[in-house]
């Protein structure tokens, strides 16, 4: 790799390239977006036994890659081994003012916040749930510090990022606590992020669907209604992340969502048309519609919707509940399934990055 100019800080975004941040990291970031975990564990060792990185922050980017990588393949072992191989990442061995003619004026840590996630999130993979919330929620404290801490820098840009930060970890921690069925403490979560949110869409969705599973019925019509009336006064505030085909889906999806519990599945495959027909990959609406019509009692059609998507737009191949629901309707279907699988698998194999997980076919 070439030397950046000295005049250029290649760790701001005064860089002309990725490389110019670190060794070869677009190379790495290309692999990662093509699912190709496994030539980033090979890339990353070859760095690493050739001693092509030469910087503190080199190494804790690399390694990011290679814990992600495990991850993705499922070593939750080897990732979490990996990860305690830092000890403390409080240490002073990773902070830039420790290195002060390589890095000048910066000061801070430079562990990538990725890594900190996955620290949080491996005790799961390993089944050790309170770890993992615990590992969670002091992430979560040690966000906020941060908040507040460039909050009082006037440092609003860095403000931005933590805030969404803040907000991606309080959205796992809600995914957990409603895989256990603690709705209160989900409730408690939720009402927080509206509360410096409450023009999210997404955050007021989650909350019907919360509200939904705990009985609240009226008050998940309440707050699906919310979000209708937050797209219809979207052209005077359109501050939302989401495009506009993103929210139409997702208001139709909530309509499904109502009419599915009171059992008319006719309109709900409605909605859901309304989606697939503005987005062909929504996987969510592909799924759901399927499986309307199987509750219908109309098989043929809940196997041609899926295998008319996958046709149509093949990366909806890569949702492993929507092919797991696919077979599950061939063993219904047909006597001769298992040969039908074993096609679909092999398709699969050919369009899958390295970390999906083929006994979803259960061939």
């Amino acid at each position: 790799m070439d030397e950046p100019s000295p005049t250029i800080d290649p760790l701001t975004n005064q860089f002309g390239s990725l490389n110019d941040l670190s060794h070869e990291l677009a190379s790495l970031q290309d692999l990662a977006m093509r699912g190709s975990w496994r030539s980033i564990l090979d890339k990353v060792s070859r760095a690493r036994s050739l001693d092509l990185l030469t910087k503190p922050h080199d190494h804790l980017i690399y390694l990011s890659y290679n814990v992600l990588a495990l991850t993705k393949l499922r070593r939750f072992s080897d990732a979490s081994n990996e990860l305690d191989s830092l000890h403390d990442f409080n240490s002073h061995h990773y902070k830039y003012e420790t290195y002060p003619k390589l890095y000048h004026t910066r000061s801070g840590s430079m562990v990538p916040f990725s890594l900190r996630f996955i620290h949080a999130q491996l005790p799961f993979k390993l089944g050790n749930r309170q770890e993992g919330l615990d590992r969670f929620y002091l992430l979560l404290n040690f966000i906020r510090q941060k908040i507040k801490d460039k909050g009082i820098h006037s440092l609003q840009e860095s403000v931005k990022i933590w805030r969404k930060r803040e907000v991606f970890v309080l959205h796992c921690l809600i995914g957990h606590h409603l895989g256990a069925k603690e709705f209160n403490v989900c409730l408690d979560l939720i009402r927080h992020l509206i509360n410096h949110d409450y023009l999210d869409p997404v955050l007021v969705s989650k909350l019907g669907y919360i509200q939904m599973q705990i009985g609240d019925f009226e008050g998940a019509k309440g707050s699906f209604h919310r979000v209708e009336t937050m797209l219809n006064e979207r052209k005077n505030d359109d501050s939302s992340a989401l495009s506009e085909v993103e929210f139409r889906n997702l208001v139709n999806r909530n309509k499904a969502l109502v009419f599915l519990v009171g059992k008319d599945y006719v309109s709900a495959v409605r909605e859901y048309e309304e989606c697939m027909e503005r987005d062909p990959a929504d996987v969510v609406a592909v799924n759901n519609k399927a499986l309307c019509l199987m509750y219908l009692r109309d098989l043929s059609d809940s196997i041609k919707v899926l295998e008319n998507s996958l046709e149509r737009v093949p990366t909806v191949a890569l949702n492993e509940t929507l092919v797991v629901n696919l077979c599950s309707m061939y063993e219904l279907a047909y006597v001769n399934h298992s040969e039908i699988k074993r096609t679909l698998s092999n398709w699969i194999a050919q369009v899958a990055p390295d970390d999906f997980d083929a006994s979803c076919t259960r061939v």
